[in-house]
C-alpha cells in the first residue's frame, strides 16, 4: 500500500531558481528511484540528484515510466521514494492501482504529469500519491518535491545554515560573521547559533566575552555522542536569542578532519536552531569545501585588493558551479579606505565578479579594535554607528527577512536612547 502524505499542488515555473525567501530543507539518507518517459525529465532528475540538498539520497534513474516501475518491483523491494513520469490519464490511475499491489508499505510516490486538472489531483491523493508535479520540470522542482516529503508541516522548521568565509586571511570575516549573527538575533529576533570552526585560533569566544569549558571540539571528536541534548550542553548563551558553539583555541592537539567530520553537528543544529552561522576559517580542505557547498547561503568577506579579487572570483566560480539551483554567494568589501593603501574600486571589483557587493564597510580601527579588545559587538560599543545598519542589511539578505523586531516604546525611550548613545 502506498503511504499517504498530503501535499499542496502548485504549477511550478520551468527550471527557475528558488526565490530569495524559499528555504528547502535537505533530504535525509533515503533511496530514490525515478522512472522517466522523456529524456528531458530524466536529465532534470539527474541534475537534481547532483544538488546539495539531495547529497545524502541515493538516486537511480530508469526509462520506461509506469510499466517499467511495475515490472521492476514484482520481484524487488521498493525504495523510500518512487518518482514516475506519466503522460496519460487513464493509464496513470490504472497503473497506480497496479503499482500499489507490488509496492511496499511506507513507500512514497511522486508523479510527474502533464494534465493540469484538479479532479485528477484528487484521484491521485485518494490513491495515496505524495505529490504531483506538472511537467515540464526543472531540477529545482524535483529537489523541492523530494525534500518536502520529509518536511512535515507540523514539524519544527529546519534551520538555515549561513557560511561566512574570508577571501584571504586577516580580512575580518570572523568579526563580520559575529556582528551579523548579533543582528540576526537582536534585530530579526531569530534564535541563532554561531559555530566557530577555527578550532585552533577561533575568536568567537573572545568577541562575545565567553569562555565555556566545552565547545565544538567535544562534538567533533565524539561523533557517536552527538544528539540534541549533547549539543545543548555545549552551547554557551550570549543573549536571549544568540548562542555560541565555541572553538577551544588551543594548540595541544592537531585538528585534522575528514570531509564529513562536521556533518553530525550541522544536522543536529539544523533540527534545533532556526539559524546557524558558520565562522569558517581561511583554509582549503575537504571539510571547509563541504561546509561551504552544503550551506543554504554564503557570504564571502573580501578586502579591496588584487589577491582578494582573485580569490573571491575563484570561490564564486566554484560555488556557482557546485550549487546550480541555489542563489549565488553574496560578498561584502571590508576594511575599505585604509590610508595610503592602493585599492581596487568597488565598481571594478563588482565588474570582475559580475556581482555587486552587499555593502562596503569602511576601515575604522578605533571602534572595531575597541570592540574586539572589550569582547563586545559594535552595537554595544556605539548604538548609532553606521556599520550596524550594514550588518543588518547583510543579515536581511542572508536570511531573506526584511522585517525587524519592533522595540516597545515608552515615555522614557528618548532618555534611554541618549544614555545608550553616551
Amino acid at each position: 500500500m502506498i503511504s499517504y502524505a498530503r501535499q499542496t499542488h502548485e504549477e511550478q515555473p520551468d527550471a527557475s531558481l528558488p526565490p530569495v525567501e524559499e528555504h528547502i530543507a535537505p533530504a535525509p539518507r533515503v533511496s530514490v528511484q525515478a522512472f522517466c518517459e522523456t529524456v528531458e525529465t530524466a536529465a532534470a532528475v539527474q541534475s537534481a540528484g547532483e544538488d546539495r540538498r539531495l547529497g545524502k539520497a541515493h538516486l537511480k534513474i530508469q526509462m520506461g515510466g509506469m510499466p517499467a516501475a511495475i515490472e521492476a518491483y514484482r520481484s524487488a523491494p521498493t525504495p523510500n521514494v518512487i518518482v514516475i513520469e506519466s503522460d496519460g490519464r487513464n493509464d496513470l490511475l490504472g497503473g497506480l492501482d497496479h503499482l500499489a499491489t507490488v509496492c511496499d508499505a511506507g513507500t512514497r510516490v511522486v508523479v510527474i504529469g502533464r494534465i493540469n486538472d484538479v479532479t485528477l489531483y484528487r484521484e491521485l491523493v485518494r490513491r495515496g500519491v505524495s505529490d504531483y508535479v506538472l511537467a515540464p520540470v526543472g531540477p529545482i522542482d524535483v529537489v523541492r518535491s523530494i525534500c518536502n516529503l520529509f518536511s512535515a508541516p507540523e514539524a519544527k522548521a529546519v534551520g538555515r545554515i549561513i557560511a561566512v568565509v574570508g577571501a584571504k586571511g586577516g580580512v575580518g570575516s570572523s568579526t563580520i560573521s559575529h556582528n551579523v549573527a548579533w543582528a540576526i538575533a537582536r534585530d530579526l529576533a531569530m534564535d541563532a547559533v554561531v559555530a566557530d570552526l577555527d578550532l585552533a585560533f577561533g575568536t568567537a569566544g573572545l568577541d562575545y566575552n565567553q569562555d565555556p569549558p566545552q565547545g565544538i571540539a567535544d562534538a567533533v571528536f565524539s561523533p557517536d555522542r552527538v544528539d540534541t541534548a549533547f549539543i545543548d550542553r555545549l552551547l554557551s548563551k550570549c543573549t536571549d536569542h544568540l548562542s555560541l558553539l565555541a572553538a577551544p583555541a588551543t594548540l595541544d592537539r592537531v585538528y585534522d578532519f575528514g570531509s564529513d567530520a562536521f556533518d553530525a553537528v550541522f544536522d543536529t543544529l539544523r533540527s534545533t536552531m532556526p539559524c546557524i552561522v558558520l565562522d569558517i576559517p581561511h583554509q582549503w580542505s575537504g571539510w571547509t569545501k563541504r561546509a561551504l557547498i552544503g550551506a543554504d547561503d554564503i557570504l564571502i568577506v573580501a578586502a579591496p585588493d588584487l589577491a582578494n579579487l582573485r580569490n573571491t572570483k575563484n570561490l564564486f566560480d566554484l560555488l556557482k558551479a557546485a550549487r546550480p539551483n541555489d542563489r549565488p554567494p553574496l560578498y561584502c568589501l571590508n576594511q575599505v579606505g585604509i590610508p595610503k593603501r592602493p585599492e581596487i574600486a568597488a565598481a571594478e571589483f563588482a565588474k570582475a565578479i559580475e556581482s555587486q557587493p552587499v555593502v562596503s564597510i569602511p576601515f575604522e580601527p578605533q571602534i572595531f579594535g575597541s570592540a574586539a579588545n572589550n569582547g563586545q559587538m559594535i552595537a554595544e560599543i556605539s548604538a548609532n554607528h553606521k556599520s550596524i545598519e550594514m550588518f543588518l542589511q547583510i543579515a536581511q539578505r542572508l536570511t531573506g527577512r526584511s522585517e525587524t523586531k519592533k522595540q516597545k516604546s515608552s515615555l522614557f525611550s528618548p532618555l534611554i536612547d541618549k544614555l545608550r548613545g553616551k
